[in-house]
């Protein structure tokens, strides 16, 4: 199968560099995967997993948003935050989904307009894109 070159890079380091099979990627306007030749995209990304294929084996990577570009020299995830998915901690998802919670409950209670209802619906959006990536941090399959 033919490869690509893969770069995962988050603020605070270069998590994977190489060249790949496939990569699945969790985008915000539904997941996708990239194999080699895969026209060129900038894509945002939501909260999940990401699966990496290279050297007949599959790794699991943990994205908290960011943007994926595909160009011609392949492909590079900017995360805003990322680790191999056994370093990802729980608690900081937890945290995450608490703060998100508590500003969903404060847009729900100042709403008043359309472009709040907006903020709201995203709001909520993400609060559940968090808690799949929770459910699968913790093993469950289903989401």
């Amino acid at each position: 199968m033919a490869t690509f070159h893969f770069d995962l890079v988050s603020p605070a380091k270069l998590i994977f560099a190489g060249e790949v099979t496939q990569v699945d990627v969790p985008g915000l306007e539904g997941d996708f995967g990239v194999l080699a030749g895969h026209a060129p995209l900038v894509a945002t990304l939501k909260p999940g997993v990401l699966t990496v294929f290279a050297d007949g084996e599959a790794r699991r990577y943990v994205v908290l948003g960011g943007f994926a570009e595909v160009s011609a020299e392949g492909l590079t995830i900017l995360a805003d935050i990322g680790w191999p998915f056994d370093e990802a901690d729980p608690q900081f998802i937890h945290e995450r989904i608490k703060e998100l919670e508590e500003s969903r409950d404060q847009l729900e209670a100042e709403q008043q307009d359309v472009s709040e209802r907006a903020l709201l619906d995203r709001a909520i959006a993400k609060i559940d894109h968090y808690r799949v990536l929770d459910r699968t941090l913790q093993g469950d399959p289903t989401h």
